[in-house]
């Protein structure tokens, strides 16, 4: 009987730990690719070769790779009407359970004591890496 509590007690903490930290996700390899939108010719500063009108583009700037392998651009664009985007292009990451995108205010932010101290805004998780 107490064998049994034990296997018992140690597959009920295997499941919860299985499903606070997510392993099998490590190995999920998902590509997004989504249209930028397009805004009324007003407002845009960039004409695509199709004629369409893309967004003004505010900063843009490149990921280099601290504590992850990372790569990419990084753009932010003004749709107008008090609305921006972040465009990653190019982008690739390592998978993770919980990746998260970050704007820190720091020229360059190789440790979390620089990103503390200079303040960050959580944008959300990433669809993809």
């Amino acid at each position: 009987m107490r064998r049994r509590t034990w296997v018992i007690g140690l597959v009920v903490l295997g499941g919860i730990g299985w499903y606070l930290f997510r392993p099998e996700l490590l190995f999920v390899n998902k590509k997004v690719n989504e249209e930028l939108a397009v805004v009324p010719a007003a407002s845009a500063t960039d004409v695509s070769s199709a004629g369409a009108t893309l967004p003004a583009t505010l900063v843009a700037g490149r990921f280099h790779s601290v504590s992850h392998e990372t790569k990419g651009t990084a753009t932010i664009h003004d749709l107008g009407g008090g609305h921006r985007v972040l465009r990653l292009t190019e982008f690739a990451t390592s998978n993770g359970p919980d990746v998260r995108v970050y704007l820190v205010a720091a020229g360059d932010a190789t440790d979390n004591e620089t990103v503390t101290k200079a303040g960050y805004v959580e944008l959300g998780k990433l669809k993809g890496n």
